[in-house]
């Protein structure tokens, strides 16, 4: 804020506009300067789906529309490293994305969009060197100059062994292979950003903004001593100025924006003290963002356009930490797959914001302002005693478990609160009654993915392996593996591999066979916790009914095909537990197969699975028949996701007891359904 003296200078009582050239020179007003109007922010959409033709039309459309870069969201075989013919892929083909197995697939998905031109962001984490391969390749089809092209790759691994599920290898192999797309973007890609430090996903699974704080810039840090010793010392700076950033923007704006800031100062102090880099233009904190996904309700959906657009101001009206790139979720995320009208609803948003308003008119609105200054202090304290606690646990990749189970812990104490009524969701456990929305229309209100866009893509996949040059891709994966296990730079290789016609499946096979693969910690531990209040009659109830099943409750709990969201199932898990249920969680990516397998095992009372990737009914009804098969089909099976009502009655169909979607957000009414269906008095009385 202005000092009383600017404040002063600036406003002129009525007698010295008379006498103005007799006032001393400290009661004068300053000449007047206009700051320089900043640029807009890249304005993106996050789009893929079906096949790679399809979200080529999508991105053509949307770059007419006035989009400005590009966001690609691949499908969960091509983000985990499967091709789509794959049984871990059934289901899961061009949902949450598109599909890419090869250099046909990219070729098509940039098809008409010349890539030097274009900022293209690839959200890819495990498969990041390979996706990276099969674009340079096709820009250098294009004839493009390579050392132009400008986009980045997210390549953010240990968020994705805490919150998202995409990784494939063990941390240390992951850590190097990020290493090796840095340093070969350094010396070949001048102007990409390799290395996308992701606290987005933090967030969603619960983080505070300090320990988001704190567990990024530890990622950060963790890549750039892995990197140090690979460049000259004197050509580092530039390299950590190449490091950029993809943050989450949630609802409590105000602590959004101080957090932004925050991050700006730490970044600068780290870059600093830690690295000591002189050049404030190589300390810049570069992010881009997507605001929160996770605060989208189903319930009264037209209300998360509010959310979207104050989650937006968080990013964009301090100056010092306005983000470079934005992208915006629809409205109706929280319903199934935005239409291409929704996606054109946000970018408008972006656009009124950035061309309508005088918003990039200005310097920093915030500099100055105590109570600003006072959060962003109390922020970064926090996050610097966080960042000194995983330092002395010997930084981010030692301490994954750690931050894992805090993120649980974390997420545990944000659901108890919406649940008290401590925290007030409009529509959805305050203000639930209004009028209908105009809005829905029934199945017109979300866009139905194409169900034969699975079997377009295995018949593309067919014929791409049928037409290549065998002799050429055995060749290509043989120095691949080379190239790897000897800890030489993977990139070379992956590009040539890409060009002979590689699968994506066929180049994480290789990394699976010198690496390993990689199960991640779920945060869910064996003993309850102390947060028990308000559990009581439910404990009382899994007694009772433990006493008449002649044992536990047992509660098994799955995440079947390649979904790596496990918010829900670890809440899930941690709230049966601690009502006293003896539950069984093994995280992520299991088979139909390997769920039934460990519910015969394990002899459960019930089953429930979590699945939000949109594959729920050809993975819940393959279960469901296997569940016959086995003889246990007497079992009860609960399913919880994203899923609309039309597929909510086939799965009931299939023999499923409950479905569960985003609205079902009281955690005691699924586990007194739990008690209820485990409970033999009441089958017998049914």
């Amino acid at each position: 804020m202005p000092q009383r003296s600017e404040l002063t200078a600036a406003y002129c009582f009525p007698y010295q506009r008379c006498n103005a050239t007799l006032l001393p020179n400290r009661f004068k007003r300053p000449p007047m300067t206009q700051p320089q109007k900043d640029r807009p922010w890249l304005i993106r959409t996050y789009a893929g789906h079906s096949t790679a033709a399809a979200s080529n039309a999508l991105y053509r459309s949307n770059l007419e529309r006035g989009q400005t870069g590009l966001s690609v969201a691949f499908d969960l075989p091509t983000q985990t490293g499967y091709d789509s013919d794959h049984v871990l892929s059934r289901g899961e083909v061009g949902k949450v994305g598109v599909p890419v197995n090869h250099l046909g697939d990219m070729r098509a998905l940039f098809d008409g969009i010349p890539l030097e031109q274009m900022n293209t962001s690839m959200t890819i984490n495990a498969t990041a060197p390979w996706l990276l391969a099969l674009y340079i390749a096709v820009a250098e089809e294009q004839g493009a100059d390579v050392t132009a092209l400008q986009g980045t790759v997210q390549n953010d691994l240990i968020k994705e062994y805490l919150s998202r599920g995409t990784y494939i290898c063990p941390p240390a192999p992951s850590l190097k292979m990020i290493a090796d797309v840095a340093e070969y973007c350094y010396k070949n890609v001048p102007k990409w950003n390799p290395m996308n430090v992701c606290s987005y996903h933090l967030q969603e699974a619960g983080a505070t903004p300090e320990q988001e704080l704190a567990f990024a810039l530890a990622t950060a840090t963790a890549v750039l001593d892995a990197l140090k010793p690979r460049v000259p010392a004197e050509d580092f700076p530039q390299l950590v100025g190449r490091i950029s950033f993809f943050v989450n923007a949630g609802i409590r704006f105000v602590t959004e924006m101080c957090k932004m800031r925050a991050f700006v100062d730490l970044w600068d102090e780290i870059c600093r003290e830690r690295y000591g880099v002189e050049d404030p233009k190589f300390r810049r904190f570069r992010y881009g963002v997507q605001v929160n996904s996770l605060g989208l309700t189903e319930q009264q959906p037209e209300n998360n356009v509010y959310r979207i657009l104050i989650e937006m101001l968080a990013v964009t009206l301090s100056k010092k930490a306005r983000a470079r790139a934005v992208q915006l979720p629809a409205w109706n995320e929280a319903l199934g797959l935005p239409r291409p009208w929704d996606q054109q609803w946000s970018m408008r948003m972006q656009q009124i914001m950035a061309h309508e308003t005088d918003l990039l008119e200005f310097d920093d609105l915030f500099d100055g302002n105590p109570a600003v200054d006072a959060k962003v202090e109390l922020l970064k304290e926090g996050a610097r005693a966080e960042l000194a606690n995983l330092d002395g646990m010997g930084g981010a990749i030692s301490a994954i478990d750690y931050m894992k189970g805090r993120l649980v812990e974390s997420n545990a104490d944000r659901l108890r609160r919406i649940e008290s009524g401590e925290t007030i969701v409009v529509g959805v456990n305050k203000w639930q009654q209004g009028a209908p929305s105009p809005l829905m229309t029934g199945a017109g209100d979300i866009m139905q993915s194409d169900p034969g866009a699975e079997a377009d893509q295995l018949a593309r996949l067919e014929a791409w392996r049928g037409a290549r040059d065998e002799g050429a891709v055995k060749q290509a994966l043989a120095d691949l593996r080379a190239a790897a296990s000897a800890g030489d730079n993977i990139m070379p290789a992956s590009i040539t591999a890409a060009k002979a016609g590689v699968t994506t499946g066929e180049w994480a096979a290789q990394m699976r066979a010198v690496h390993g693969e990689y199960r991640g910690p779920t945060g869910v531990s064996a003993g309850q916790s102390n947060r028990t209040e308000g559990l009581e009659d439910l404990r009382d109830a899994v007694d009772a009914v433990s006493d008449r099943l002649g044992r536990r409750l047992k509660f098994l709990v799955g995440k079947p095909g390649l979904d790596g969201h496990s918010n829900g199932a670890e809440q899930i898990a941690v709230r049966a537990r601690d009502c006293g249920m003896d539950i069984s969680y093994e995280g992520i990516r299991l088979t139909p197969a390997e769920i039934v397998e460990a519910a015969q095992a394990e002899e459960a009372h019930v089953v429930g699975l979590s699945i939000l990737s949109g594959s729920h009914v050809p993975l819940v009804e393959d279960l469901m028949k296997r569940m016959r098969d086995a003889g246990l089909n007497h079992i009860p099976v609960i399913v919880g996701g994203i899923i609309p009502e039309a597929d909510a009655i086939r799965l009931r169909a299939a023999g499923v007891a409950q479905v569960y979607t985003p609205k079902d957000f009281e955690l005691n009414v699924i586990m007194n359904d739990i008690i209820t269906l485990a409970d033999p008095a009441a089958v017998a009385a049914e």
